[in-house]
């Protein structure tokens, strides 16, 4: 029964490694293609952001400029736009200490700099994941 086993799972590798080559060929034609939602529930915005719904909810009360859309039903829709601002909201209130009225002021005064410096801090953080990982594989 043994010497069975081993032999079919012989032609499974063998068939897996013939599939590799063209499955790496199809994951690379999907990031291409990556598609992006118009909108996003509030769960899927607190999941991403890693906090409560209910936060969410007090931060839009707090900030006039964060005004997702909203259906028929009151369901709340996130765009992109809206989500970058939560992200600098989180950003200033959570990881920089900042009172709700210093994040409101912070947000007023350098909208574009704090912005330009999110972007700069993500893709800092992508480098050095990437660097990570590449000690990693050494």
């Amino acid at each position: 029964m043994n010497k069975q086993l081993s032999i079919q799972f012989d032609v499974v590798e063998k068939n897996h490694s013939l599939s590799d080559d063209t499955l790496n060929t199809t994951q690379k034609k999907v990031e291409k293609k990556e598609i992006k939602k118009l909108y996003y529930s509030i769960g899927e915005v607190a999941q991403q952001l890693k906090v409560s719904a209910s936060l969410i909810r007090y931060w839009e009360s707090e900030f006039t400029a964060l005004k997702p859309k909203k259906n028929a039903r009151g369901v709340r829709r996130f765009t992109e736009k809206d989500i970058a601002l939560l992200n600098e909201i989180y950003q200033l209130v959570k990881e920089k200490g900042f009172t709700i009225q210093g994040a409101k002021e912070a947000l007023k005064k350098g909208k574009g700099d704090l912005q330009k410096n999110l972007q700069l801090i993500d893709k800092l953080t992508q480098v050095r994941s990437f660097l990570v990982e590449l000690k990693e594989n050494l």
